[in-house]
């Protein structure tokens, strides 16, 4: 249970390589069964498996389906619903809440769509599959992550989460470009009915009790409508989404459930175990909830039974000749391995060279060129628009073998950039100088903001030996005096500090009344009591507005603040708190008044 949820949310998945990596795995290896599948005589029919149907007949209504569109159309219903979870949430509480902190992925997601799409016109635009221009706009998320845990740098926390929002813009423009450019057949009444599925789901968010059940059978009835509406009913999973509310925890919902919990400590019954379950649960936004539940089947289940659906492309001598021969096989080719890192590096390096946006420590041209690359990893939306874009077979088997060649060399490009990059790292070992200097106004400054002296503290407020060196620091500050500025910075040891997160947000949201000391001072303080409903007690005992302080742990600004604090540590490969800076320069002896003042000292400029 958390009161804000932005960076805990976020530190848990910079530590979830290993999944991303299992999740890619099993992708790559359904990828292989499907092209063993098609290609061994010895099995039976790979396409007549996949083409054989399923129907479903209730009195004069039936609907009949192939085993290929059960897996594309209804269970992929469910990827792209994730997809519009993760849009949702990042529009309301993520990276692009930010305007400066958004400019460079946004305008790289666009401008890494109209790169790829204009190199395949190029080469095939002439051909009468021209119109599948889109196949070449989409990254595979999935794919892309795995590949960077496997070939990415040491520390790719900030590039990670730069891809991830590239990402979420990126689906949401294919999901338009599916909408708009692969919709045919459009009929008025059962879109009418979908629109009206969706306001119904919009309204369920005002029931009182029972909403997981009308979000599902609303969610049917909108697939359905969508289906026979001649849109393609995944999108139904997108705008359903859309339409799910997301918020972080609100103070009277912890409140109620840290009582419940508490009154089935005092008197543990059936009852009081249900009633403090359900008010966890309802504590969270019905996005999360859905996002944690539904994360492991896309991973586990529905990605890779899309794959082995859809990749099982026949590798004969007759169907390489032919794709090798094919410009929409080159068309696919170029614009996934090519335009995706043209555009994606190109516009950042433009970006970056004009001061647009912001890019922060470890989020380097060298690392956006190997992310760009890996960009070009394109197969689920890829192999998903083949589907809808080409009616022929040869042709779709041209496009296949375009898309895995085309991933194949985009994954080939960033290994080698990342392994480039790595050889020629400079020789100054990770986390000797601070990453991000001193800024007034961003950073946490105690003492004259033009001092000569600067000491800088990375520190967590549930670490008890952060707490003891609040007297060093103390009387390192009564001994320079006025030449010294005291510098904070969150880093939140999350796996051994439950809580620490939470009080790094309740001290950013107390920075914005302007009590940011005496509220970390009260932390410190009060390191055993640190649950949600403590901080807010803190806060009120304090005399700030708890509405506003309330609002503030709940908002983007404050959860981005401690998080770039984090990935900053992160990316000078800090773990232990508290960490000092002197000067820019990691401090790396005792931490006490004396070796604090000995090592300023020496610091000075002009000195040895």
């Amino acid at each position: 249970m958390s009161i804000g949820q932005g960076p805990s949310r976020l530190l848990v998945r910079l530590a979830a390589l290993g999944e991303e990596k299992r999740a890619a795995a099993l992708l790559l290896i359904f990828t292989a069964l499907a092209l063993l599948w098609a290609n061994l005589p010895q099995l039976p029919s790979y396409a007549g498996f996949w083409e054989s149907t399923v129907e479903v007949r209730a009195g004069n209504w039936d609907l009949e389906l192939t085993l290929q569109e059960v897996v594309n159309d209804v269970l992929m219903a469910v990827f792209f619903f994730m997809v519009g979870l993760e849009v949702r949430r990042e529009f309301a509480l993520g990276e692009l809440t930010n305007r400066s902190r958004a400019i460079v992925p946004v305008v790289g997601a666009a401008v890494g769509l109209a790169v790829p799409a204009l190199i395949f016109l190029l080469i095939a635009g002439s051909t009468e599959y021209a119109h599948a221009w889109g196949v070449v706009i989409s990254t595979d998320t999935a794919f892309l992550l795995g590949a960077l845990a496997l070939v990415g740098p040491r520390f790719p926390g900030r590039l990670r989460v730069f891809l991830l929002t590239l990402a979420v813009v990126d689906d949401v423009a294919a999901l338009s470009i599916i909408a708009v450019v692969y919709t045919r057949d459009l009929r008025l009444v059962p879109l009418l009915a979908g629109f009206a599925g969706l306001a119904a789901v919009a309204a369920s968010r005002y029931l009182p009790r029972g909403r997981g059940t009308a979000y599902a059978i609303l969610a049917a009835c909108a697939w359905l409508a969508f289906y026979y509406a001649g849109v393609h009913p995944t999108l139904a999973g997108v705008a359903v989404a859309l339409f799910i509310p997301v918020f972080a925890p609100r103070r009277h919902e912890v409140e109620r459930a840290v009582a419940l919990t508490q009154t089935f400590r005092q008197s543990p019954n059936s009852e009081y175990a249900r009633a403090a379950a359900g008010s966890l649960r309802e504590s969270i936004s019905v996005n999360e909830r859905l996002q944690s539940t539904l994360r492991p089947w896309v991973s586990y289940l529905i990605l890779p039974l899309f794959a082995l659906a859809n990749a099982g492309v026949v590798l004969d001598a007759a169907t390489l000749g032919s794709a090798a021969a094919s410009p929409l096989t080159w068309a696919v080719l170029g614009g996934l391995a090519v335009g995706k890192f043209v555009g994606i590096f190109g516009i950042s390096s433009l970006l970056q060279r004009l001061r647009l946006g912001e890019f922060g420590p470890g989020l380097t041209l060298g690392r956006i060129a190997g992310g760009a690359a890996l960009s070009g990893i394109g197969f689920t939306i890829s192999l998903f628009i083949i589907s809808l874009a080409i009616e022929d077979p040869d042709a779709r088997n041209d496009a296949r073998v375009g898309v895995l060649a085309g991933s194949l060399a985009a994954f080939g490009l960033g290994t080698l950039i990342f392994k480039v990059l790595e050889s020629r790292a400079p020789l100054v070992p990770v986390g000797r100088q601070l990453a991000r200097p001193v800024v007034p106004g961003r950073d946490h400054i105690a003492g004259e903001v033009d001092a000569p002296l600067t000491l800088v503290e990375y520190g967590d407020f549930e670490c008890p030996f952060c707490s003891k060196a609040t007297g060093a620091v103390e009387e390192v500050r009564e001994h320079f005096g006025s030449e010294l500025r005291w510098v904070w910075r969150h880093l939140p040891l999350t796996r051994v500090h439950p809580h620490a997160v939470e009080a790094s947000e309740a001290s950013e949201a107390a920075a914005l009344q302007g009590r940011f000391s005496t509220y970390a001072a009260a932390l410190f303080q009060n390191q055993d009591r640190l649950s949600p409903a403590d901080l807010l007690s803190l806060a009120d005992n304090l005399g700030l507005d708890l509405d506003r302080f309330e609002s503030d742990l709940r908002s983007a600004q404050v959860s981005n603040r401690v998080r770039d604090d984090a990935l900053d540590a992160e990316a000078m490969d800090l773990h232990s708190t508290p960490t000092f800076f002197v000067n820019g320069s990691r401090h790396r002896g005792p931490h006490d008044a004396a070796s604090l003042i000995r090592a300023l000292e020496a610091s000075r400029p002009g000195d040895a």
